[in-house]
């Protein structure tokens, strides 16, 4: 690189940028179009760097170099090509035909090549793409997405080109994609090509087949001639040395068990007394690899842990011999420590297994390691392999017994190494390690933690498992999800006492209950304060990305639970928990007039049932985890059956209110509040049920004048037209509702969607009845008010759609849009991600497109001669300025545009789009307004928001 690193461009040219990438990119490893071009490389450097490749160590950028020069030098043969390259490389072309941010995953086996082969593709993408590997802490989203973003756009605004970034965390992708969004937004970038495509490496255990490429540890007949043409290339080279090429031989032998076994004999001669310090270290990194891919020792551990035996100045190589062929050792980076490890995975394995059956235990291995090398100062990558290692809980594809088709991912109870020491030797052993572990990381909460939950799932030591509960609390009290444990302790506890129907006295069945209640209330108290601790902060408040719902659910479950077991020893309970009867006035039925203590405890139960059931209609009904998947079935099952127990099939005596007889039967039809008859269709109700659920809302509405009761009126008609049954409309009441427009930014965001459905102008009307956009901001504003920290990171579903009839006719709800779908194109209608179920003529046949422009990466829609803003179901969509036509959909949160497609007979210049120069932000209007009124009766904006697109759930 004489004249310094360069970038390719989009036209396949190279901008030279100085030291300007180096020095403003601290979490990327940029791989420059002319990388080592032009560069003197050292014999010994290529040999060596290329005999530590070949005998496990992980690939660096130079190994491709090296195999490129020799294969047009006429020196050596092609870098081997896994089956998954082709279907990889061109899958990222076809990407770059995509506007915004895609995504490619390569999902691969440990040990199987995935992160080579991912590298590879990256090095022949070099002068196609700008191409970069996330090396710093992915917590950071948002620094993460400006550096991509400058590298995107390094060398002025003429030579952007498309990112090509390999990160190994999932997770991240969905966050990244819109930090990455709102940073080109914020600084009013103009896109001319697609921003960034994310190369997700994937390393998992059990590889499905799907549409992404899976690499697995097995070869096809095309790659074992391309490994046997490599072998003679370095017999012919390295001769002896090639024996112990096990990075290369493994992959050539076709990962053969019985090859891994007999290269790994040795340590199945392992004493497990008196064994020297370098078979206990040949044990560690064993334990370590085998457990916790991609981990490794720092050299100067291992030689200070050696250093008590005299080796004068021997290399750490000749201090662990014989078992050095198998251990690597590497340097990352020319700043970084040199690492050592074992030379492959499956070696680790296979030396712990054979170790194990010599009788030196995982348990005493991972003890002995603990003890050792986690005194004193413990270098933070060994704090993070260890805590991996074990507290780090795989997922695993489960099946529901009660569906054939239904397949969810599940977290295993405990990490591999701890699922492994409880199959092979105990519970009592596993237990053991992570003692070891709280002990010697004293100010960790995930090791107390994961011991508490060993002691009350395995070994049902309930005592125990609130000890160590309670020291997870102590270490991190902040955290909601430590927290969490302690409420999970006790009611395992009573779920205990239920299923072995062991006898307890209702004393101490509410002793239980009391700790376990008290646990989870704490926890939502957490939750609602919670903040990312890892976000450092610029001015703003930040908030946890994912909302922890555990504390409300575990309440819910606990008294279900209390319910069962008392109403079980005597139905006197029935009405005691359901506040038809007072304490006092059965305590002696109940046999124990000490039970009086609980007497407060048991009086708060119904209310705060109803209100906890409250929430989770809130957070089924109108958002899921993802675009993809749907929440445990057991939610809403558990929830409704806790809200019947206490509340649905229980009237209370004491309530004489005039309307009690039709809210007590709302409240067993579960439709007394507006999410309840929101979710009709999804409760599959009879049209039967529906039509009474309609007239007691029309009575309650007639007895008293509640804007409540008035919009869940007109509410459960809309349901009914949906349901297919035309009752009729009580004749004043959206007379009733205009009279209360617009309506304060404070009423509930039901009331606010169902102003928007009613006066959303339909293609026959010329202007809007109201303001559209103070009616949307006004609801924007109340769903951040009401709900915006619990759904968070959640998908808001779409409730209702605009369609081509008539006044209310034209609301169609998601449930019927669903049910119109043709069921063998779409096999999965609830998947929003790939919007399909639009393709579908019978749904283009019902619902109507509306009108709109993108600009400024923001959507908007013309209605009535006004431009409205309204988010976008997908919001890759949105980097082109254009003239486009949508489905509207209304999520609890408000407008959002579904199937967006461009208007091929209108072209739009990009003057029209006004779209602002670069560096230049224009202001917007806050999405929750100040509620002060201009004089024209308009909200006034409350201040810039400082970004030029809306960055939310949907």
């Amino acid at each position: 690189m004489a004249n310094g690193p360069a970038l390719s461009t989009a036209k396949g040219g190279e901008i030279y940028l100085g030291s300007e990438i180096d020095n403003s990119l601290s979490l990327l490893d940029v791989l420059y179009a002319n990388q080592f071009e032009r560069v003197s490389l050292g014999a010994k450097l290529s040999e060596q760097t290329e005999e530590n490749f070949y005998r496990g160590a992980p690939p660096e950028w130079l190994n491709f170099h090296i195999s490129e020069q020799a294969e047009s030098d006429g020196l050596g043969t092609p870098f081997i090509k896994r089956d998954g390259y082709d279907t990889l490389v061109q899958q990222i072309r076809q990407r770059r035909k995509l506007p915004g941010i895609s995504t490619v995953k390569l999902f691969h086996q440990s040990g199987c090549g995935g992160t080579t082969l991912a590298m590879q593709v990256l090095w022949d993408l070099r002068k196609t793409f700008r191409c970069a590997v996330l090396t710093g802490s992915t917590l950071d989203i948002t620094n993460v997405a400006k550096e991509v973003v400058h590298l995107f756009t390094a060398g002025s605004r003429g030579h952007q080109n498309t990112v090509l970034l390999l990160l190994n965390d999932e997770q991240i992708l969905k966050k990244l994609q819109d930090s990455i969004m709102k940073t080109i937004a914020e600084q009013n970038i103009v896109v001319y090509m697609p921003v960034a495509i994310l190369l997700s490496c994937v390393r998992k255990d059990e590889v499905q087949q799907s549409d992404h490429v899976a690499l697995q540890r097995e070869l096809s007949d095309k790659e074992r001639q391309q490994f046997n043409e490599k072998e003679k290339e370095l017999s012919r080279r390295y001769s002896d040395k090639c024996a112990q090429f096990y990075g290369f031989n493994i992959m050539k032998t076709d990962f053969s068990p019985a090859y891994i076994k007999q290269e790994c004999t040795l340590f199945s001669k392992v004493q497990r007394t008196n064994r020297p310090k370098k078979t206990q270290l040949a044990a560690f990194l064993s334990l370590l690899n085998a457990y916790v891919p991609g981990s490794y020792l720092l050299e100067s551990q291992c030689l200070d842990f050696l250093k008590h035996d005299d080796h004068g100045d021997l290399s750490l190589e000749d201090r662990m011999q014989p078992f050095s062929h198998l251990i690597i050792t590497f340097q990352q980076d020319k700043p970084s420590e040199r690492r050592v490890r074992m030379a492959h995975s499956m070696i680790a394995k296979q030396c712990t297994e054979l170790m194990a059956e010599a009788g030196v235990n995982r348990s005493d291995t991972a003890r002995n390691l603990l003890t050792c090398l986690c005194r004193d100062e413990v270098p933070t990558c060994l704090r993070g392999f260890v805590k991996d290692m074990l507290t780090k809980r795989e997922m695993k594809k489960e099946e529901n017994p009660h569906s054939v088709t239904e397949i969810k991912d599940e977290q295993e109870r405990f990490s591999r190494l701890i699922l492994d020491i409880q199959k092979r030797e105990s519970d009592v052993e596993s237990a053991s390690v992570l003692k070891v572990a709280s002990e010697k990381m004293d100010e960790n909460p995930f090791f107390p933690q994961a011991l508490a939950r060993v002691y009350y799932i395995e070994l049902k030591d309930y005592n125990k498992a609130e000890m160590w509960a309670k020291e997870a609390k102590k270490r991190d009290p902040q955290s909601s999800f430590v927290a969490d444990t302690l409420g999970q302790v006790h009611k395992n506890h009573l779920n205990y006492l239920k299923s072995k129907e062991l006898h307890a006295k209702p004393r101490e069945i509410l002793q239980l209950a009391t700790k376990a209640i008290e646990a989870f209330k704490h926890e939502e108290q957490l939750a609602e304060n919670e903040r990312e601790s890892d976000m450092k902060g610029d001015g703003t408040t930040k908030v946890s990305h994912v909302f922890n719902s555990r504390g409300q659910f575990g309440y819910v479950q606990v008294c279900n639970l209390l319910f069962d077991l008392l109403v079980h020893q005597n139905e006197t309970w029935r009405n005691v928990l359901t506040k038809n009867v007072s304490m006092n006035s059965v305590l002696k039925s109940l046999g124990d007039n000490k039970l009086y203590r609980f007497n407060d405890l048991i009086n708060s139960l119904r209310d705060e049932v109803e209100r906890k059931c409250a929430f989770f209609d809130k957070y089924l009904t109108y958002s899921k985890p993802d675009m993809t998947k749907d929440d445990a079935s057991y939610i809403a099952r558990d929830t409704s059956d806790c809200y019947r127990k206490y509340v649905g099939d229980s009237p209370p005596n004491h309530v004489t209110e005039e309307c009690a007889p039709y809210i007590q039967k709302l409240k067993q039809s579960l439709a007394e509040t507006s999410v309840g008859i929101l979710s009709y269709l999804d409760r599959e109700y009879t049209e039967a049920e529906l039509k009474e659920i309609t007239t007691w809302w029309k009575e309650i509405y007639s007895s008293k004048d509640s804007l409540t009761a008035l919009a869940n009126y007109i509410l459960a008609h809309i349901m009914l037209l949906n349901k297919g049954v035309d009752l009729p409309l009580k004749h004043n009441s959206l007379t009733a509702l205009r009279h209360k427009m617009p309506l304060n930014p404070k009423e509930a965001p039901e009331l606010h969607m169902l102003a928007l459905l009613l006066y959303w102008p339909t293609n026959s009307e010329d202007k809007c009845v109201f303001n559209l956009t103070e009616l949307v901001q006004h609801m924007r504003c109340s769903y951040e008010h009401s709900y915006k920290k619990y759904f968070r990171s959640r998908y808001l579903r779409p409730l209702f759609f605009i369609g081509k009839g008539q006044g209310l006719n034209r609301i169609v709800h998601r449930k019927v849009l669903e049910g119109w779908a043709n069921k063998e194109a779409i096999k999965d209608k609830s998947n929003w991600s790939d919007e399909k179920i639009f393709q579908d003529p019978v749904i283009q046949e019902h619902l109507l497109r509306v009108e709109g422009v993108v600009r400024n990466y923001s959507l908007y829609a013309t209605v009535g001669g006004t431009q409205i803003e309204v988010d976008a179901n997908l919001r890759n969509s949105l980097w082109k300025p254009r003239q486009v036509s949508f489905y509207l959909g209304f999520t609890i949160r408000g407008p959002v545009a579904f199937s967006i497609q461009t208007k091929t007979t209108e072209k739009v210049e990009i003057s029209e789009m006004d779209v602002s120069k670069p560096g230049e932000i224009k202001p917007k209007l806050s999405a929750c307004p100040d509620t002060t009124k201009g004089s024209s009766g308009m909200l006034m904006p409350s201040g810039n928001d400082g970004s030029a697109m809306k960055q939310d759930s949907t």
